[in-house]
């Protein structure tokens, strides 16, 4: 079979993730300097580090209203332009308010990144692909992120110190353009073209580019399918409904332990970690571009496994991970074994890569029926950056009231919830088509 459009236009739409990478982690290299030059208590750090990502919940919570109206190639397109404009904007920024309303921007970008792309993908693609395409989306980000961090490394030893940080953030902008120049070359959803356009022809001719091994009858077929669902979805608009209850409950419970596993606190403080186990300045940047390698390469370990063993056995192997490496981390500080630190730490990266990382953008994308798909997207996604953004925002503070062993034991024990969550409540959705899922989960209409 011949899928080289379909892997260019996943490619394509999977970029915006290495930007929401690097834009979101870009700032664990500035953030000490930042708070040193605008002498900035740890309340309006808290503020200026998570300003992005309020700005996230803002992009997941509306992000759904372009992709389901305007669609989702427009969509993609705005987005690389809140990323050129952040980048761009943080890099210049003369205080802390312009810098804070410039990483909102971006994080508006981030936000409707995270609904629109890995929902498009997964319109494009067929049910045997469609777990490592949509994971692509995944995979740049921790691509994004291991370039940030090199990249921070890189500035920050060679680059002056009082000019680095702003080259750090402002960098962005280059990737930023490609990106945006890349998007007019992709093609509208075909389940979008039917279900909200009613574009049906169009739809078609999108199936038979993504399906060449398709004969006519069964583009024909697969096109009737998702008219059908269309069809059963009149007058079922509402989106807070009974009948959704499932992949709503699936959708928070996903996003609401990605974050309570202490993920971004980890990646965004790294350097700030790394020196609590003792090591110096330069050695703790470093050691942070190692985590972007290590989330890189267990990433790719979970694009592989995702259509071969599922959704729920990679977070079974995550969660597993997650309760290993947090609680030998949490012992190491109680007892001052720091030496042992940095791997930890890598460890539960890779936990994390393989498998919610790995699965949260795919599962969500995959839980809802067409007409609701999009809405469930940005509610998945906004809660997801609900919790990022309180995370961050508090973790200045929590670093001051406990010791790292308290920390990293809390995440440990949500990621003891969270094993208990798989093994009761996640369906598996490896290899289901998207309408046969929606009728699994009793949401048909």
């Amino acid at each position: 079979m011949n899928h080289r459009r379909l892997f260019t236009w996943s490619i394509i739409a999977a970029l915006a993730g290495f930007l929401f990478g690097f834009d979101t982690i870009v700032i664990s290299g500035a953030e000490q300097r930042i708070q040193t030059i605008w002498q900035l208590d740890s309340v309006m750090h808290g503020l200026c580090m998570s300003a992005a990502l309020w700005g996230t919940v803002v992009g997941a919570l509306f992000g759904g209203v372009p992709t389901e109206r305007w669609g989702r190639r427009p969509t993609l397109l705005m987005i690389g332009i809140f990323y050129f404009v952040s980048a761009a904007w943080s890099g210049l920024a003369t205080d802390q308010v312009t810098f804070m309303i410039a990483r909102f921007i971006g994080g508006l970008g981030v936000g409707a990144a995270t609904v629109a792309s890995p929902l498009y993908i997964s319109e494009i693609s067929p049910a045997a692909m469609r777990g490592r395409l949509a994971a692509m989306f995944q995979f740049n980000i921790v691509l994004g992120i291991m370039v940030a961090f090199l990249s921070n490394y890189l500035l920050g030893t060679y680059v002056h110190e009082s000019v680095a940080w702003r080259w750090m953030l402002g960098v962005e902008a280059i990737p930023a353009l490609l990106y945006t120049a890349f998007c007019f070359r992709l093609p509208e959803s075909p389940r979008w073209l039917i279900v909200h356009a009613r574009r049906r022809d169009e739809a078609v001719e999108v199936f038979r580019q993504i399906n060449p091994d398709y004969n006519e009858a069964q583009i024909q077929a697969l096109a009737d399918t998702v008219e059908a669902s269309r069809e059963e979805g009149q007058g079922s608009d509402r989106f807070f409904t009974r009948r959704l209850r499932i992949p709503i409950m699936l959708a928070f419970l996903v996003a609401f332990f990605n974050q309570l596993s202490g993920i971004n606190a980890v990646l965004y403080f790294a350097p700030r970690i790394f020196e609590w186990a003792g090591l110096a300045k330069n050695a703790a940047l470093l050691q942070s571009a190692g985590i972007g390698v290590a989330n890189l390469f267990a990433t790719y370990l979970g694009v592989w496994l995702i259509d071969r063993v599922g959704r729920r056995t990679l977070l079974y192997i995550g969660s597993v991970g997650y309760i290993l490496s947090l609680g030998i981390c949490s012992w190491a500080f109680v007892t001052g074994n720091f030496a042992i630190v940095p791997a930890c730490i890598f460890a539960f990266i890779a936990a994390h890569a393989v498998g919610q990382g790995a699965v949260i953008w795919v599962l969500i994308s995959e839980i809802f029926p067409n007409r609701h798909r999009a809405t469930g997207q940005s509610f998945g996604c906004s809660v997801h950056w609900f919790f990022a953004a309180t995370l961050t925002l508090v973790f200045p503070k929590m670093a001051e009231a406990f010791p790292p062993g308290t920390i990293f034991g809390f995440f440990c024990f949500m990621m003891c919830l969270q094993l208990l969550w798989v093994r009761l409540m996640v369906p598996e959705t490896k290899n289901v088509p998207l309408e046969e899922m929606q009728k699994r989960l009793g949401v048909a209409a």
